[in-house]
């Protein structure tokens, strides 16, 4: 049997789940209670007895966020980035040429970053059963039994029975709720999982037969890849001239070797905040409480907390999810719709990021803001540096809160400890360390004429940034 290559796509924004998840730090890396998807799909690789070092691609932007997720696990893995998003159909094709290059033609285990599965066993005994099928040629998906009529989800039909599963009749997309209906009331349907395991050859074959443009985009984008650091960065042009396409329509959908094998486990993508509630333990009103609530005559609500007490009284079928600078109030059978009130924001800050950023060293909130003045909470975590940078219309005021800082100042460079502080002029080279076995945490007062993350000239960065 052919070792198994699991390829993580991780390139999703999940924002149907704003306000908690956002471009910048999308629903993969979120905490919705038991720890983050994209921790939980590492995880669930090591229920299998025979898989290789993980492939990642993720998008670029999120680079660092996968890596500490990896870290955190205490695994490998291989981070390739997109430098802009084309969908499932490529990803998996750059993800199967990178697997051909470091393996002899590996069965390749598609696994979307940002689904819930509880059950590794099952999902284990189902990768099983479908290897056969996959080393015959067959492109497998894995359908997952349908529980009600999900609009919110694509369907399978089953054809014939072979020994690993069945054969695949036919694809739907999204259905109305009439369909969805009649579909649970035929029978021989599973809901559509986005996990795949085929060889990375025959992927890329049936790939070449039906979407050519795309195989060649990729190989393009793949061949000109390059190593940065830890990540492996594809070649801009030819990936941005790539068609975006879902795997299901650029090969599925079109495929006459499709396969679907059973996996009956609890199962869900989290798309909506419907998903989310039915998805989660609840209370014995039937409500999915995350951090600080307080719930009194509330039934079947999604009440979701990050930075205060969340208070509801008399109200049920809502969803309530508050972080820093946003709050969401929606009905929750409408949660599938939250995209179009992201439309509406234009280009406000929350729509794409939180106040609390992430960064390859650390992080940073923002904890007050005004005309000529930004002060912001830094953590800086053990052994990490900022970028040695400056700035050409703002000072900077730093107060050391917590650990140890090791700070540059033109030329000079000082130990700053709890209670200590000092003064970055404007247009003065600096930089700011931790040397310490503790997070470092600063407050930093910003003062001056423009205040935006863009007014950095970077002169040396431990992480490659420009």
């Amino acid at each position: 049997m052919k070792k198994i290559c699991p390829l993580i796509l991780c390139g999703g924004s999940g924002t149907r789940l704003w306000p908690l998840s956002r471009s910048l730090y999308p629903k993969q890396f979120m905490n919705l209670g038991g720890g983050s998807l994209f921790a939980g799909t590492l995880e669930r690789l090591k229920a299998l007895d025979d898989a290789e070092t993980p492939l990642v691609v993720c998008n670029q932007e999120h680079r660092f966020l996968a890596a500490a997720a990896v870290q955190a696990q205490g695994m490998r893995a291989e981070l390739i980035l997109e430098p802009v998003a084309r969908n499932t159909a490529p990803a998996v094709a750059i993800g199967a040429l990178a697997a051909m290059e470091a393996h002899e033609d590996p069965l390749l285990l598609v696994l979307p970053s940002d689904h819930l599965l509880t059950d590794a066993a099952a999902f284990a005994q189902a990768v099983a059963l479908a290897v056969s099928c996959a080393e015959s040629g067959r492109l497998v998906t894995f359908g997952i039994d349908p529980l009600r009529p999900e609009t919110g989800y694509g369907y399978i039909q089953r054809g014939n029975a072979l020994e690993c599963g069945y054969l695949v009749a036919r694809f739907t997309e999204k259905p109305s709720l009439d369909a969805a209906r009649r579909m649970l009331d035929e029978g021989g349907y599973f809901w559509n999982s986005g996990m795949f395991l085929f060889r990375a050859s025959a992927y890329l074959a049936e790939l070449e037969r039906f979407a050519p443009d795309m195989a060649a985009a990729c190989r393009a984008a793949w061949s000109g890849a390059q190593k940065d650091m830890d990540f492996i960065r594809l070649a801009h042009e030819p990936f941005e001239q790539c068609p975006a396409q879902s795997i299901d329509y650029a090969v599925m959908e079109k495929t006459d070797k499709a396969a679907v094998v059973p996996l009956r486990a609890q199962w869900s993508d989290l798309g909506s905040w419907m998903a989310v509630h039915e998805a989660r333990p609840k209370d014995g009103d039937g409500n999915v409480l995350v951090g600080d609530v307080v719930a009194e005559d509330t039934h079947d609500c999604c009440l979701h907390a990050t930075s205060r007490l969340l208070a509801t009284l008399g109200v049920s079928g809502l969803v309530v999810a508050e972080t820093p600078d946003a709050v969401l109030v929606a009905d929750m059978k409408r949660s599938q719709n939250v995209r179009n009130l992201i439309a509406r924001l234009g280009n406000r800050p929350e729509k794409d990021a939180h106040v609390h950023v992430f960064r390859p060293w650390g992080a940073y909130e923002t904890l007050s803001k005004g005309d000529r003045f930004h002060v912001k909470r830094i953590t800086v975590n053990p052994g990490a540096s900022l970028s040695l940078q400056k700035h050409h219309h703002r000072a900077e005021h730093w107060i050391v809160v917590r650990g140890t800082a090791e700070v540059t100042i033109g030329s000079e460079v000082v130990l700053l400890h709890e209670d200590q502080s000092t003064y970055i002029p404007l247009g003065i080279k600096h930089r700011l360390a931790n040397p310490g076995r503790i997070p470092l945490e600063i407050i930093e007062v910003q003062t001056g004429s423009y205040l935006e993350e863009d007014d950095i000239v970077r002169y040396e960065d431990t992480y490659g940034r420009s």
